[in-house]
């Protein structure tokens, strides 16, 4: 458990200290596949998820109703993390993403059927949801096998600062392009970009053997339980699940971004606008922080400084209690953005002690405590926001992320000496 999994070396040898670029990674063919399949279809998923937060509330003017509708889009993982991740490692990694992407184009487009009812419209994100966590286990479990080394550090970072641009990029304009384009023709789009991903993967990705070559599968539950013994029982494990479901806490403030934008609206910019700027404010600040993170801090020093970047993730959200003007709380969440890249060094130590033939099982439990947790603080969120306004309560999510990070930080103290430099 505690111990590194010997991998194979890929192009010239690397000491594990030494840090990469971001020119030789790109250079690797399956990871511009893997890295544009995922772009693409956020992308999609992006504009959907303005699309339906907007609606909502404008059918019911609750923040309640609007933090559930986007809590949907995290609670299926609870169950699709622990039970479905684990096909990744029964099955070629490759053919479960590809098998994701096409049932959920066909499940969007679905959706996207004008006059479809509004209940059948929750059932179907819960179900492309629910599919999204053999996919990302999938992907994340092969991605080590792609990028070994500080590669995988900085193919990872250069995925998230994707991924974050991506979500700026769909949120900051979602809001416009829904007013001219309509829901239903988002949701078409977003079923496009399903099966472009599928496509890529394809054509980009090479075949590989299960992770499992065992000749009797265990069943599922029996992988579950395996996964949550290795991940819980170990102490750096440990520690490094809870770093990741800090997440929890600094993600709220999007689930209530829309009643947030009502009070901020003074006239000069429409609610939505104000929508997509505060739903891209912590992707641009994870853009910037990943960045100078991957780039500039060398992998011995990731470590040392991932507890104060946790902090420093949750601390800005406090100054909303002060209720500012727009232009502060773009800044308080831009600033929490960049802390938020402390998950960098986090998922990189993690995957350092996870055997390959467990990794999917255990990134799907780890993936799946992390969107309940997003999903669970937005409905608290939510429900706090309908009582006591977003602006403190966006206030209280800080005070308390900034407390559980500053005792992970003096947790991690002892056990980060023996984390592998790569991390």
């Amino acid at each position: 458990m505690g111990a590194m999994r010997a991998r194979r070396p890929q192009g010239r040898h690397r000491r594990a200290e030494d840090q990469a670029t971001y020119g030789e990674v790109i250079a690797i063919r399956e990871f511009r596949a893997l890295w544009y399949a995922q772009g693409l279809s956020l992308l999609g998923d992006q504009l959907a998820q303005v699309a339906l937060a907007v609606l909502v509330y404008d059918r019911t003017r609750s923040p309640l109703a609007t933090a559930a509708v986007y809590a949907l889009t995290y609670l299926p993982s609870i169950v699709g993390g622990p039970l479905l991740a684990g096909l990744a490692d029964r099955f070629a990694r490759r053919g479960v993403m590809l098998t994701c992407d096409l049932v959920r184009a066909a499940l969007v487009a679905a959706m996207a059927v004008p006059g479809m009812p509004f209940w059948a419209l929750c059932g179907l994100v819960f179900l492309v949801v629910l599919l999204s966590a053999p996919f990302s286990a999938a992907r994340a479990a092969l991605l080590p096998e792609v990028l070994e080394g500080d590669r995988y550090v900085i193919g990872s970072a250069l995925q998230n600062m994707t991924n974050q641009a991506v979500q700026m990029l769909g949120f900051a304009a979602g809001g416009a392009l829904i007013a001219t384009m309509g829901p239903y023709r988002a949701l078409a789009l977003d079923a496009a970009t399903f099966l472009g991903s599928a496509l890529i993967l394809l054509s980009g990705v090479r075949r590989r053997p299960a992770a499992s070559h065992d000749g009797a599968k265990p069943s599922m539950w029996t992988m579950t339980r395996a996964g949550a013994r290795l991940v819980f029982g170990s102490r750096k494990l440990r520690t490094l699940v809870l770093f990741a479901w800090l997440a929890g806490f600094y993600i709220l403030p999007e689930g209530i971004a829309v009643p947030y934008a009502a009070r901020l609206a003074d006239g000069a910019l429409p609610v939505p606008v104000i929508t997509g700027l505060l739903m891209a404010a912590m992707p641009t600040g994870t853009v910037v922080g990943a960045f100078l993170f991957s780039r500039f801090v060398a992998p011995p020093r990731r470590l040392r400084l991932m507890g104060w970047m946790a902090m420093l993730s949750c601390a800005p959200l406090i100054v909303t209690v002060l209720r500012p003007p727009l232009e502060v709380v773009l800044a308080a969440w831009v600033l929490s953005g960049i802390g938020g890249a402390y998950q960098l060094a986090a998922n990189a130590a993690f995957v350092q002690y996870v055997p390959d033939e467990r990794r999917a099982q255990a990134f799907g439990l780890v993936q799946s405590g992390l969107m309940a947790a997003q999903g669970i603080g937005i409905l608290v969120g939510g429900f706090a926001a309908e009582r006591l306004g977003p602006e403190p309560v966006v206030a209280l999510a800080g005070v308390a992320g900034l407390t559980c990070a500053a005792v992970l930080a003096m947790i991690w103290t002892e056990p980060r000496e023996r984390v592998p430099a790569a991390a």
